[in-house]
């Protein structure tokens, strides 16, 4: 799709990665190289994220997803995402059902879905705090980002999904939580440079349609996620019909990057399940 960048390999039956929202198109490093093996296999960067043009006006993630589909003539893939990734894999599951194959939703978000109020309570007090309000309002009126305060904001992030609020971050092995951070501070960067946009939520969002989902669905869960998540990925597990749920302990919000092999298997295994 054009202004999308993306990453192309292999033959085969088509699988489609959609990265997490504290991360682009790299997290899947993994997967991407050895998935080609078997599969025809393609990594993109959301609009306003890694090599893509900026998210301006009004924009959709989800339709972004089918557009790379139709540009590429893929006509059915196996969607894989994380956290907000794999709430428009969802989406897509259910606008367009015949393109799916299968779905793989790493500790996914939902389109539509409100946070409890413990959640918002913790981002409140550790993580917005650790840019100055002030300057949080400058970026909102273009002015220039410290690069110090995409760090903060991206380890801030890094504590709470990366690692998971139970979990040290100095217990995250050192490479992931480098490439994890490299990510993050620059979606912040980005997010708080560029023009001015607002994601559109599909109506119906997917938080109200998962039982309409009939592609085959495994939903993978980081045991050392933050709890409200873990919550989340329970729900979907549970109300997506016959959709299987495996737990990774000592696991955080990102499993294809801080347990690639297994990760690379699991996508695997249900792919040709």
């Amino acid at each position: 799709m054009e202004g999308l960048a993306y990453d192309e390999r292999g033959s085969g039956p088509a699988m489609v990665f959609s990265h997490a929202g504290i991360a682009d198109r790299r997290m899947w490093d993994h997967q991407f190289e050895h998935l080609a093996a078997t599969h025809r296999v393609v990594r993109y960067d959301w609009r306003g994220y890694g090599g893509s043009v900026d998210a301006e006006g009004v924009h959709s993630h989800s339709r972004d997803l089918l557009g790379m589909l139709d540009a590429l003539d893929i006509e059915r893939a196996v969607l894989v995402g994380c956290s907000m990734g794999g709430a428009y894999c969802v989406d897509v599951a259910v606008a367009a059902p015949e393109r799916v194959a299968g779905l793989v939703l790493f500790c996914s978000g939902l389109t539509g879905h409100v946070w409890p109020e413990p959640m918002q309570e913790y981002v409140r007090e550790h993580v917005r705090p650790v840019v100055p309000a002030e300057r949080l309002a400058s970026y909102a009126q273009g002015g220039a980002v410290l690069d110090e305060d995409a760090r903060a904001m991206a380890l801030a992030h890094g504590r709470l999904l990366v690692a998971g609020p139970g979990r040290d971050p100095s217990t995250v092995d050192a490479d992931v939580w480098a490439k994890a951070m490299d990510m993050a501070t620059g979606v912040f960067h980005r997010m708080w440079s560029g023009p001015p946009a607002v994601e559109e939520v599909p109506d119906p969002p997917g938080v109200a349609r998962l039982a309409e989902v009939r592609a085959p669905t495994l939903v993978v869960n980081g045991l050392s996620d933050a709890p409200w998540l873990q919550d989340l990925s329970v729900h979907i597990a549970a109300s997506v019909p016959g959709a299987r749920r495996v737990d990774l302990p000592d696991t955080g919000h990102l499993p294809p990057l801080e347990r690639p092999e297994e990760s690379t298997r699991l996508i695997a295994g249900h792919a040709a399940s």
